[in-house]
């Protein structure tokens, strides 16, 4: 059976620098930082921000998020604007992103909790799982539009849809304002920036690099070491999964 790989880029794909980094990711290269290194967004769509100290990357994504991004390219900081990470816990993991980001981008009173979770009007939240009653599925972002404190009921917009969320079903949303890179496949936004930190070392992934910086449609921010990305882009083990499905057809 013939095979045909693709490794050309053409047209206007080759003015993209997130397309010419994806690819040189994709076929284990690092990304081209020479350009791309500064203290902010220029005029390109792809840069990384070196920063060490886990704390300051952190004050770095706020800043991106809140005012350095907007200001520059004109994005909505909760619509257009995601956090792509690659763990959940951590300084840099998507559980204390979401907590700062959410007290910078949507200050206020927590009108409800349920366990480590905050809930605000005009919060920005992730259904976790498949609800074929409520027709939202896991990875569908919406805004939370109501909350009602005394039933502990909350409304949620998904697109042109309002959907009803008792206290029970709390548990199926999560804050959004940022993600796991796992949860994002499949879908893209304006802009993403991305932390990358040797802390993250045991899902320094050269598919999870590749997935979160072609999720930019228009931007892609990294933030980090160049020592924990060349450690995800040299790291291609995931890839190889040894299953012998071609000897097993073959026996049969």
């Amino acid at each position: 059976m013939s095979v045909v790989e693709l490794r050309e880029i053409f047209r206007q794909a080759s003015r993209s620098r997130i397309i010419v980094n994806a690819h040189r990711i994709n076929n284990g290269l690092l990304p081209d930082l020479h350009t791309a290194e500064s203290s902010g967004p220029t005029a390109e769509d792809f840069f990384f921000i070196q920063q060490e100290d886990p704390q300051r990357v952190v004050e770095i994504i706020l800043e991106l998020t809140q005012s350095r991004i907007p200001h520059r390219f004109g994005l909505d900081p909760v619509n257009d604007i995601q956090v792509l990470t690659p763990m959940h816990r951590g300084l840099a993991g998507a559980s204390n992103l979401n907590r700062r980001l959410q007290n910078e981008l949507n200050p206020g009173q927590d009108l409800i909790s349920r366990g480590e979770q905050s809930f605000r009007v005009k919060d920005k939240v992730m259904q976790i799982r498949n609800n074929y009653e409520k027709e939202v599925f896991n990875g569908d972002i919406g805004r939370i539009i109501r909350i009602d404190s005394f039933s502990r009921q909350v409304v949620c917009r998904f697109d042109d849809r309002e959907v009803l969320y008792e206290a029970a079903d709390l548990e199926e949303i999560v804050p959004a304002y940022a993600i796991s890179v796992h949860k994002s496949q499949g879908s893209e936004y304006p802009a993403v920036v991305i932390p990358v930190l040797t802390q993250h070392f045991l899902l320094l992934q050269r598919n999870l690099i590749y997935t979160a910086v072609t999720r930019g449609r228009t931007l892609a921010v990294m933030v980090g070491t160049r020592k924990a990305l060349a450690i995800a882009v040299k790291n291609d083990k995931p890839r190889h999964r040894y299953t012998h499905l071609e000897q097993r057809l073959a026996s049969h």
